[in-house]
C-alpha cells in the first residue's frame, strides 16, 4: 500500500487540520495509508521519510530547521513525491531559500484579500493533471506568487482582476498571467503545486478538489519510477572540491 504523510500546523487561518482531513479522505479513497502529524519533528525519521510515496505539507508560515528540511528535501530528491496547495506549500517556510527552490516558489501577495472573484485558465490540455478540465471561477484569495521559470505551468490566472487598484503600486506594471498550478521535479522527485485554498470550502467545488487528487497520484507514481528503476539521488548530490580533486575532476 502506497503510505503519504500530512504534516499540519502553522497559520490557523488557512484551516490546516479541515483541509488535512480533506486531503487524508481523498489519498484513503485512492488506497493510500495516511498519517497526520502535527510536528515537524515527524520529518526527522529518516527512515520513515524514506518509505513514503507523498509528503503533504499543509503548514503555514512556520519555521522549518535546517535538519528538518534536509530531510524533506533529500526524500524528494529520492523519488518521494511533494504536493501541496496554497499557503500550507508555498508560504510554509519563508526564512528557507532551500524550501522555495525544492517547491518551486513563494507567496508575495494576494491583491484583494478574500472573496476576491477571479479566473483559473487552463494552459495544457494535454498533461494528466489538467486534462479534460476547462477555465473556471472561483472567490478566494487570488494568489501573486513568485515562481521558478522551471516549472511547468498547468493553470495560471491574470493580474490586475477586475479592480486593478487592488495591486497598489504594482499597477503601473502591465497585465501578466501569475502561474496557479504548476508541476516540477527535485532530483527523481515530482513537485505538484495548486495556489487555491485559502480555507477547506475551495475544495467543496469539484476543480480544486479535482486538481489536488490528479496532483497527488502525479507525484507519488514517481516513487515506484525510482524503485523499479534502482534510482537513488546520488546522482544529483553536490560533491565536495576535495571529492573533486581526488577524482581527477578538477
Amino acid at each position: 500500500m502506497k503510505k503519504a504523510l500530512i504534516i499540519q500546523g502553522g497559520w490557523d487561518g488557512h484551516e490546516p487540520v479541515q483541509v488535512s482531513d480533506i486531503f487524508a479522505r481523498v489519498l484513503r479513497e485512492e488506497e493510500f495509508e495516511v498519517n497526520i502529524s502535527d510536528t515537524l519533528n515527524t520529518l526527522l525519521d529518516v527512515a520513515y521519510m524514506q518509505s513514503l510515496h507523498l509528503i503533504i505539507p499543509v503548514w503555514t508560515m512556520g519555521t522549518i530547521t535546517d535538519e528538518q528540511c534536509k530531510c524533506v528535501s533529500e526524500a524528494v530528491a529520492s523519488g518521494v513525491g511533494l504536493a501541496g496547495c496554497h499557503g500550507g506549500m508555498c508560504d510554509s517556510f519563508r526564512e528557507s531559500v532551500t524550501w522555495q527552490f525544492m517547491t518551486g516558489g513563494q507567496w508575495v501577495a494576494h491583491p484583494g484579500n478574500d472573496s476576491t472573484p477571479y479566473r483559473v485558465n487552463i494552459r495544457s490540455i494535454s498533461n494528466p493533471i489538467t486534462a479534460g478540465l476547462k477555465d473556471f471561477d472561483v472567490c478566494s484569495e487570488q494568489y501573486y506568487v513568485h515562481a521558478d521559470p522551471a516549472n511547468e505551468v498547468l493553470a495560471a490566472t491574470i493580474f490586475p482582476n477586475e479592480n486593478p487598484a487592488t495591486l497598489g503600486y504594482h499597477c503601473s506594471n502591465p497585465m501578466i498571467s501569475v502561474p496557479v498550478v504548476w508541476t516540477k521535479c527535485w532530483g527523481h522527485g515530482r513537485v505538484f503545486y495548486n495556489s487555491l485554498g485559502h480555507h477547506a470550502d475551495i475544495f467543496h467545488a469539484y476543480e480544486p478538489l479535482e486538481l489536488m487528487r490528479r496532483g497527488f497520484l502525479w507525484a507519488a507514481a514517481g516513487r515506484d519510477k525510482a524503485l523499479a528503476q534502482g534510482l537513488d539521488r546520488s546522482a544529483f548530490e553536490i560533491k565536495k572540491k576535495e571529492e573533486l580533486g581526488r577524482s581527477g575532476s578538477i
